[in-house]
């Protein structure tokens, strides 16, 4: 067998058992991955593993994998999807409305790396309405898919020439109710502080502090050098 899951023979037969090998190499990854529960290292490499074989029909797989009790196969559907979403609409629908709904926190971090893989292989500025529109999603999940996702907003193209456009799409969401998502505003915008202190300050000073929610983020998007002066 050559190329890990690719099927190299011509001969039935003997793609019969090669599928069989597959199968059982595709529940040795599922199973691998399933003993590990910290980190993404071990998903990506089962996903590319998994992509790379060309027999397998992919978003129906990640689709498939969606619906696993183990928030590691839950991750690794997320990874596919995102790899798949740049060519494939429902892939990255799939993102903002089912993976968006996981309930666990590794899942959403995967979520936040998926989104930013479509954005840079499409383009951070060509991918703006895209970026906009999960923004304006309901779900806190999807907004912070985003803010999460771009970390560092400003060493990205298009953002790194217009920080101030990064630095007022994360703020719109300063007082939201998730406390989930106001952690990743405020951390993202003080990402964005250490080489734009002054903007960033600029955007903050304006924030009414007598909302708690508002507070909250304020705390953590204080640029390091003024934490001690407020």
């Amino acid at each position: 067998m050559k190329g890990g899951l690719t099927c190299d023979f011509e001969v039935s037969g003997h793609c019969n058992r090669h599928r069989a090998n597959n199968k059982q190499i595709m529940k040795n990854l599922i199973d691998d991955i399933k003993k590990i529960e910290h980190g993404f290292k071990h998903i990506i490499e089962a996903g590319d593993i998994i992509l790379a074989d060309k027999t397998q029909k992919h978003f129906d797989l990640a689709t498939k994998f969606l619906a696993d009790d183990t928030y590691q196969v839950r991750m690794l559907a997320t990874y596919l999807l995102g790899q798949l979403s740049t060519e494939n609409t429902k892939a990255l629908k799939h993102l903002e409305t089912k993976v968006a709904d996981d309930t666990n926190w590794r899942v959403q971090e995967m979520l936040a790396k998926a989104f930013d893989h479509y954005c840079k292989t499409i383009g951070y500025e060509k991918t703006f309405p895209t970026i906009k529109k999960w923004l304006a999603n309901k779900n806190p999940n999807v907004k912070r898919a985003v803010i999460e996702g771009l970390r560092i907003w400003t060493s990205r193209p298009y953002f790194k020439d217009n920080p101030i456009i990064a630095i007022q799409l994360i703020s719109e969401h300063k007082s939201n109710d998730s406390e989930y998502l106001r952690k990743s505003v405020g951390n993202a915008l003080r990402d964005v502080s250490k080489k734009h202190t002054d903007k960033v300050l600029d955007e903050i000073s304006t924030w009414d502090l007598t909302n708690k929610k508002t507070e909250f983020t304020y705390k953590l998007a204080k640029p390091y050098e003024t934490t001690t002066n407020r």
